[in-house]
């Protein structure tokens, strides 16, 4: 007990030290309130109690009374964030899903240690070490912790490979994974390139200066950067990313909180991309680090944005690390952008329940599917630097282009097919059995996204196998929709079976209302 109390003050005392606050550890202070009750509880009560989970459930509930983002993240939690942001883990090095109870490697890392042994796309693992993963009904959170582990350490796979008979064993040794960022880069159009980020981690300013600098070589001149579903993360790496569109001195962010003095984050060389069109995409989940992005290329009048309004989290928050591997993630200022608009949309202090169900709201209240439904109080408005346009804080970004919603493209079968996992299903038994005859037939993703039609066999799998899991459609009319998105659907995960992310996002783009907003933008 006295060890778990010295801990809590020994993190305060950390966190006051580095703060410069005083905190009274008198008799009467609420620290050590806070203390007697721990003590009291643990030594007292009438039934025996798990310590660890008492200072956590106080912790999580002195956070529950603040705002919606400061959050309590256990040893595991934190790890496993760390690991998306910090932009690489430990482990063999395979992208996997899992067929019928085993498990079916889908690409390896290039360069990784799968690779460099020999693994290859359509394997089947079927054993780590000595414990059988296959058949068996093991999660793939249990999968995954048997095949990662410190970077040095050795496994041993037992693999079954299609048309070779005997079970293969490789012995690997595992190394540091890279995680990437950025799902996309490509030639959208001739002149036209386009980036997808899928959150800002510590790789993310290094991934995308290669993507530009690849597609600057392949002739872009104009940039389509997609910042839909991109919740944020490192609010330096989203300072990074807008500083190549900025100009040397130009003001990208600045931060102002209760006991945290303004701080301004400028441009500190001019940007490698100050005069190319640029094309913002947003949705109701960009959010954080890529609000940041969008607010700054908004104000300074150097792009367009695209989309819908975003989430409209200004806060920023402060990691304090704890002795045991957790963390409190602690609100401590706003963020404005450059025009002075603080994007954090309204919320109440303990209330989360009520915040979280913003974006079900934002869908009745059909702001989703019309521009007209959205209000800013005329308080919240702001101008642009350059062409002093009106935009607003308070609630999000507001694209300058607003794309409705199309609500009636992905059916309730469709969706349920999907939830069911039944089209991936799918995709997983057609690749792993036509990968070979595929590739030859396709050298080149360009001849591919011409030519290749995903044949109707696979699409009546699709549908018989909701049958058996008792997904149907209402009708024929829903039927025939559903077909359209389920064939598009398919096609790209084909591409991204045989190639990349890219080629994922090449197919299923040029159905993307957002990017056809962008494409008729762009040409006119």
């Amino acid at each position: 007990m006295k060890n778990i109390i010295l801990t809590i003050v020994i993190a305060l005392t950390a966190i006051t030290a580095t703060a410069q606050y005083k905190v009274d550890m008198g008799e009467k202070s609420p620290l050590r309130k806070l203390q007697i009750a721990e003590l009291a509880i643990t030594n007292l009560y009438v039934d025996s109690v798990d310590e660890q989970k008492l200072v956590e459930d106080a912790i999580k509930g002195m956070l529950e009374k603040l705002d919606p983002h400061s959050s309590y993240l256990n040893a595991k939690e934190v790890k496993s964030t760390n690991e998306s942001l910090n932009g690489n883990f430990e482990g063999i090095g395979v992208q996997f899903n899992v067929m019928e109870d085993t498990m079916v490697v889908l690409q390896t890392i290039t360069n990784g240690p799968s690779e460099k042994v020999g693994i290859l796309a359509g394997d089947r693992i079927v054993a780590v070490d000595d414990t059988t993963i296959a058949g068996v009904k093991m999660s793939r959170d249990e999968i995954m912790r048997r095949l990662r582990g410190p970077k040095g350490t050795r496994v041993t796979l037992k693999v079954v490979r299609p048309d070779i008979t005997d079970t293969l064993a490789f012995r690997i040794t595992r190394d540091k994974i890279p995680m990437k960022s950025i799902d996309a880069a490509y030639m959208l159009r001739p002149e036209l390139g386009y980036v997808r980020i899928s959150s800002f981690g510590a790789t993310t300013y290094d991934e995308f200066m290669e993507c530009m600098n690849r597609l600057r070589s392949e002739g872009m001149k104009d940039l389509v950067l997609d910042l839909q579903e991109n919740g944020g993360g490192y609010l330096a790496a989203g300072v990074d990313v807008a500083n190549e569109f900025l100009n040397d001195g130009d003001l990208i962010v600045y931060t102002d909180g209760r006991n945290n003095s303004q701080r301004q984050y400028r441009a500190t060389h001019d940007g490698s991309f100050t005069t190319g069109k640029v094309y913002l995409l947003v949705d109701s989940y960009t959010a954080s680090a890529a609000e940041i992005v969008t607010g700054a290329i908004q104000d300074h009048d150097r792009g367009l944005v695209v989309g819908r309004r975003t989430f409209g989290k200004g806060l920023v928050q402060r990691p304090i690390p704890l002795p045991d591997g957790s963390m409190i993630r602690l609100t401590i200022s706003h963020y404005y952008t450059p025009s002075g608009r603080c994007i954090q949309k309204p919320y109440t202090k303990g209330d989360n329940k009520d915040y979280s169900m913003d974006l079900s709201k934002r869908l009745k209240s059909g702001e989703l599917t019309s521009a007209d439904s959205v209000h800013f109080a005329d308080s919240l408005k702001c101008y642009t630097l350059k062409k002093h346009r009106t935009v607003y804080g308070g609630g999000g970004i507001m694209p300058d282009h607003f794309v409705p919603l199309d609500t009636t493209r992905y059916t309730k079968f469709h969706r349920e097919l999907v939830a069911k996992n039944i089209i991936l299903n799918a995709n997983l038994r057609y690749i792993d059995g036509h990968r070979k005859e595929l590739k030859k037939a396709y050298p080149d993703f360009a001849s591919f996204k011409k030519n290749y039609t995903v044949p109707q066999s696979v699409i009546d799998k699709v549908i018989a196998a909701g049958k058996d899991k008792g997904v149907t459609p209402k009708n024929d009319e829903e039927l025939e929709m559903s077909i359209r998105q389920i064939r598009i659907q398919l096609k790209a995960l084909v591409a991204r079976d045989l190639w990349e992310m890219s080629e994922y996002f090449s197919v299923m783009n040029e159905e993307n209302d957002v990017v056809k907003k962008v494409l008729e933008l762009h040409e006119n």
